[in-house]
């Protein structure tokens, strides 16, 4: 059942991906991800209205509540650099960079959590960080200006605050129902995404977005609620060291989708870097 849900998260965060790319094209990123987030927080609730673990709110411990608050803290930033990366470049750019996060997953697990690190859980997440840095390191060579170069940086970001969000979440879930959990922490990355549109305001360009924008915001809005939901699932299962990697397998997907559907073009590097990476991904699966 974990790499069940694991490889369910993986689906629906390739679509997440390719459906904020649309959404987003004429759109602030960051009011983007606001209006997202708040479609997330309604599928959580209504997950957590199904499963009827509302009363459960109470028993939760303070390091808990502390973990799963400091976990949507990091998933804020997270998000905001990640769809503004895909605003600037392409996804099957973007995307493989950002999933180099599981290898400070790999490694934080092992060092907090103290998950042991099994041979074929090693020789994966080399594979995929060997595969991440191929794309990386012909991004860099063929893409010179200052633009294409700050899509780079926000997509190293976003995989530093998703590392540092797959284990808090670990920790603040162990006790906790992942659905109720992830309706607390959706709870704090809209307050966090909302502030942010504020701050910056940008509030009022809502009246601007378009229909086929606020549809594909709200597609893939669903995407990530449904993906957020697989994903802790599968961490409140297993081992962060494993579902994480196989959750990553997202980045071959959204390659995949990317040509198909946004016509993006695939290079030599970049083909090779999603081989790669699904070696490592079939290495951890098994």
């Amino acid at each position: 059942m974990t790499i069940i849900l694991a490889l369910l998260a993986a689906v629906f965060a390739a679509l997440t991906s390719i459906l904020a790319k649309i959404g987003i094209t004429n759109v602030d990123s960051n009011l983007g991800t606001a209006v997202r987030t708040i479609v997330v927080l309604i599928m959580a609730a209504i997950i957590v209205l199904i499963t009827d673990t509302w009363h459960m709110a109470d028993s939760i411990s303070a390091k808990s509540w502390i973990f799963i608050i400091l976990s949507g803290l990091t998933t804020g930033p997270s998000w905001l650099c990640f769809f503004k990366a895909i605003q600037l470049g392409d996804v099957s750019k973007v995307v493989p960079i950002d999933k180099a996060s599981i290898v400070l997953t790999i490694i934080l697990s092992f060092i907090i959590l103290r998950e042991p690190l099994a041979p074929m859980v090693v020789i994966g997440g080399l594979l995929i960080s060997a595969g991440t840095f191929i794309l990386i390191g012909r991004t860099k060579k063929k893409e010179k200006t200052s633009l294409k170069q700050s899509y780079i940086f926000l997509a190293l970001m976003s995989a530093i605050f998703a590392a540092l969000t797959s284990i808090l979440a670990k920790i603040g879930i162990e006790d906790v129902d992942s659905n109720l959990a992830t309706f607390i922490r959706t709870i704090v990355i809209l307050l966090f995404a909302w502030g942010i549109v504020l701050w910056q305001g940008t509030a009022h360009q809502l009246r601007d977005v378009t229909k086929k924008s606020f549809l594909f915001l709200i597609l893939s809005g669903i995407a990530t609620g449904l993906s957020w939901l697989c994903y802790f699932g599968a961490i409140s299962l297993g081992k962060v060291s494993v579902v994480a990697p196989i959750d990553k397998f997202s980045t071959v997907l959204t390659m995949i989708l990317g040509v198909i559907i946004l016509k993006e073009k695939l290079s030599k590097q970049t083909i090779i870097s999603g081989v790669v990476i699904t070696a490592g991904t079939i290495c951890l699966i098994v």
